[in-house]
């Protein structure tokens, strides 16, 4: 929560035009804008550089978002080493279905998995542009939100010393589980949720992939899905119940559903390797309006949270901090407000789309394991539109790479 100001005469006090809390994708993005504009700022982080660098996460980057790096300078190991994906596949009724989005929208898909990108982020800002980046702080607390003059304290563990940065503006990246949502005292915004009674269990495996795409297995068991990470691993998910425990699925139980899930007439054995992540992951959405409160704007999961039914999550992060790092810049460098006023209404119109087309997606997905006569026959019958009418299949690629959403 927000806190009163703390006692004037603490023995380390600092000033910075802009706080940015959490050092994930969109965290450094915005670091990275606002040093590329001589902006003075300071990104906090409660985890170590190596953690952040090595944290399994996602992997699919949305072209648009691509170009936006790119356009900042940001994207030369991305497009060095990304693979570009321009098709996928579904697996259902024991058959296989190609679909080439990239022909439906002269786009694609780039898989870059998230830790290589923080690396990236990490080193262009810390390294190459002399950004201040503290790792391993504790006890983050946000102080006098609706004055001109917020503050951000936090213990340093080393010291034991509480510091305290006055700032202008806070930016909070610090994702789902951070401190910034957190502050907004009860009834200041709202926040709309959805659970969607359903699990997946998230694997990675130390196999290369099996297949050049990704695949999609709508099954009566449950969903699977086959994403590749790198050339020697690969990512899996298997739908399970919610608060499922990993340790229900042994290894030989994940490759035996794995290979009945995605199993298909003509297709090729799936490569099996050492599972080296197993975690569950409850299906669940959150969207906060406004994502401003006073000089606090939110980022990334801090503000919202799609479940990764769609693979959206990074990209949304990726949106946030274009539009916050170009209007916290322009602020300090030209006095144009335009684009903080601008920035909630801005963002969530992408939000609400990506949550809608996660809902949808996840009706195909998991509504032949539902139980439900009714419900199975729906989504099949969507998946069988998508391989029957052009037009269908081209609203539903254009959704898939977020290209149908203006930015």
């Amino acid at each position: 929560m927000t806190h009163p100001s703390p006692h004037p005469n603490s023995p380390s006090e600092e000033r910075r035009t802009v706080v940015v809390v959490g050092a994930g994708p969109a965290g450094l993005t915005v670091g990275n804008i606002l040093r590329a504009a001589d902006v003075d700022c300071v990104v906090l982080e409660t985890e170590s550089r190596h953690f952040i660098e090595t944290r399994p996460r996602a992997g699919v980057i949305e072209e648009w978002a691509v170009r936006g790096l790119e356009q900042r300078g940001l994207a030369g190991s991305l497009m060095a080493r990304a693979q570009v994906h321009s098709e996928c596949e579904f697996r259902f009724a024991g058959d296989r279905f190609r679909f080439d989005y990239g022909e439906l929208t002269d786009h694609h898909h780039y898989v870059y998995p998230q830790p290589l990108l923080v690396t990236d982020l990490v080193r262009e800002y810390a390294d190459v542009r002399g950004g201040d980046i503290r790792f391993g702080v504790r006890d983050v607390t946000l102080h006098g939100l609706e004055t001109d003059r917020p503050i951000v304290s936090y213990l340093d563990p080393a010291t034991g010393e509480r510091h305290l940065l006055h700032c202008e503006f806070v930016a909070g990246c610090d994702g789902a589980r951070g401190v910034t949502r957190d502050a907004i005292p009860d009834g200041r915004v709202r926040i709309a949720r959805q659970d969607y009674g359903i699990a997946w269990l998230a694997l990675l495996a130390e196999a290369p992939p099996s297949s050049d795409c990704v695949l999609f297995g709508v099954h009566p068991n449950g969903f699977a899905g086959h994403m590749a990470r790198s050339p020697e691993v690969t990512r899996y998910y298997l739908q399970c119940p919610p608060g499922d425990d990993p340790e229900n699925w042994s290894h030989d139980r994940i490759w035996d559903e794995l290979r009945e899930r995605l199993g298909a007439a003509g297709a090729p054995p799936l490569t099996e390797g050492r599972l080296i992540e197993k975690r569950v992951l409850d299906m669940h959405d959150y969207v906060v309006e406004p994502l401003v409160y006073g000089r606090l704007f939110l980022a990334g999961d801090a503000g919202h949270l799609t479940a990764p039914i769609a693979a959206k999550g990074m990209n949304l992060a990726l949106h946030d901090a274009f539009l916050l790092g170009d209007a916290l810049a322009a602020h300090a460098t030209k006095g144009d407000d335009t684009g903080l006023e601008g920035y909630s209404h801005a963002c969530l119109r992408r939000v609400w789309d990506y949550q809608e087309f996660s809902q949808f997606l996840s009706g195909i997905y998991h509504g032949t394991s539902s139980g439900d006569p009714f419900l199975a026959g729906t989504s099949l019958a969507r998946l069988r539109r998508l391989f029957t009418s052009h037009a269908a299949a081209t609203a539903f690629a254009e959704q898939y790479l977020g290209a149908a959403t203006a930015y």
